[in-house]
């Protein structure tokens, strides 16, 4: 990180102070500000993933890999419907599963994914409104309904009538699993009216046990006020019957991040307690196993730098440039179009007796945040490292990885570039990177870490 991006800022400072105050029983544990470089020793293990050959070894889209207890390598593949497969601690083939469909057990629009320790697996699948269950074997047992009342209510909370959409992290206890909102909230049943914008980001512990959802919020993050009167969002929805519906009035109420803003980053620890980011500062905040409130907070002296119109230039260039370049739409803003489509209303009927239904909007510029965050990814290992992602010197790319542990140790720092972060930890050390070759193949490749970054 450049000079530039170590300059104080006092107002974040202070915000970390008067959290600091408001809650007496936490312990702030302060790093040292200079990194102490450590080098990625990793072990290959195995490696699959080929142009041609078998078509379990042959991915389409990697979009998620997990472990279990076992060592067991779960790839979740969409090629182009989600399948998944499984390998074993040594990389050979054990099953595939995943079938697309409206009945129960097949993927209808599957968005989230976890694996439990016991080698459950979990699809939160959007077209079923649920979260689909299938044991060890890869047999499906049963579908866990979302319902919308249990998720989080009251003053300035973010109800969402979809949980099943966001990213999902499994419980080390097992029958649960947890998800970070994004502070979003918006409105799509006829008659309704707009809700207030939330005040906070709750992240919520989902218990599987049932045949619906039971939530609980166990950490109420900072939400970062958004601008008001901005309309951000237009859009119309086609219905089943073919009529055009204007839902601009219904997106009225949505806010969405700015530029910059800092994101909600959470990981979850062995015990089941959380690790999490919510601010612009360095600050990892360490809860217990059914939180209750924070037990420690570990910072390091690294500041967000102020963004200022150069910065802003900068960014909007970086952004055209990589979008000539065909690599999508990295860190938001410009106008574009989201189109959302499903073959029926209730997500399991008949689509032979119905014409699809679909919804699209356009998205606007958002603005900038008034700082970069230090921080943009967090994952723990197994074992309870924590690994954190700083902001790098490209304005849209990740920069030195730090390594500490919960207790508020710091391990080192693996030097921008030295290394991605892994896109899974599991059991004894294991890692799994998803790799693309020069014509775009997906490979996943499993390390085993040193003792120390575990």
């Amino acid at each position: 990180m450049n000079p530039a991006r170590l300059n104080a800022i006092i107002p974040t400072a202070v915000a970390l102070t008067l959290v600091a105050t408001a809650l007496p029983a936490q312990e702030v544990i302060e790093l040292p500000g200079r990194d102490q470089r450590i080098d990625p020793d990793f072990e290959e293990v195995f490696r699959i993933g080929v142009l041609d050959g078998e078509s379990w070894e042959m991915f389409g889209n990697v979009v998620k890999v997990a472990f279990d207890a076992r060592g067991n390598l779960h790839v979740f593949d969409r090629a182009p419907d989600l399948r998944v497969l499984v390998f074993d601690a040594s990389g050979a083939f054990v099953r595939e599963f995943g079938t697309s469909g409206e009945g129960p057990g097949e993927f209808n629009l599957p968005m989230s994914y976890a694996v439990l320790r016991d080698g459950t697996t979990v699809v939160g699948d959007m077209g079923h409104r649920a979260y689909q269950i299938f044991d060890a074997s890869g047999q499906f047992v049963r579908m866990v309904r979302s319902n919308p009342a249990t998720t989080e209510t009251g003053p300035g909370a973010a109800r969402s009538t979809t949980s099943v959409t966001g990213a999902i992290q499994p419980d080390p206890r097992g029958g649960a699993v947890y998800s970070a909102s994004s502070g979003m909230s918006i409105n799509l049943g006829a008659g309704q009216s707009p809700r207030e914008s939330p005040s906070i980001r709750p992240i919520t512990r989902y218990r599987l046990g049932g045949e619906a959802v039971q939530a609980d919020t166990v950490v109420r993050g900072w939400l970062p006020p958004r601008a008001e009167g901005q309309d951000l969002l237009s859009g119309d929805m086609v219905t089943a019957g073919g009529q055009r519906v204007d839902i601009s009035g219904m997106l009225s109420g949505l806010s969405t991040p700015s530029t910059f803003e800092p994101r909600l980053l959470m990981a979850v620890l062995p015990d089941g307690g959380l690790v999490y980011s919510d601010s612009s500062a360095y600050a990892l905040k360490i809860t217990p196993p059914g939180a209750g409130g924070i037990a420690r907070t570990i910072t390091r002296p690294l500041e967000p730098e102020p963004v200022t119109e150069g910065i802003e230039e900068e960014y909007r260039e970086l952004r055209e440039a990589r979008r000539a370049e065909g690599r999508g739409n990295p860190g938001g803003g410009g106008v574009r179009m989201v189109e959302f489509r499903t073959s029926s209303s209730g997500g399991g009927g008949n689509p032979t007796q119905s014409a699809p239904a679909s919804m699209s909007f356009s998205l606007a510029d958002p603005p900038f945040y008034h700082e970069i965050p230090v921080l943009r990814s967090l994952f723990t290992t197994w074992e309870g490292r924590i690994w954190v992602t700083r902001q790098g010197d490209d304005l849209m790319g990740d920069g030195p990885i730090d390594v500490v542990t919960a207790a508020g140790e710091y391990v080192g720092t693996y030097r921008t570039g030295a290394t991605e972060m892994p896109d899974a930890f599991g059991p004894d050390g294991l890692a799994a990177f998803i790799e693309l070759d020069d014509f775009d193949v997906a490979s996943v490749v499993v390390r085993r870490l040193p003792a120390e970054v575990r």
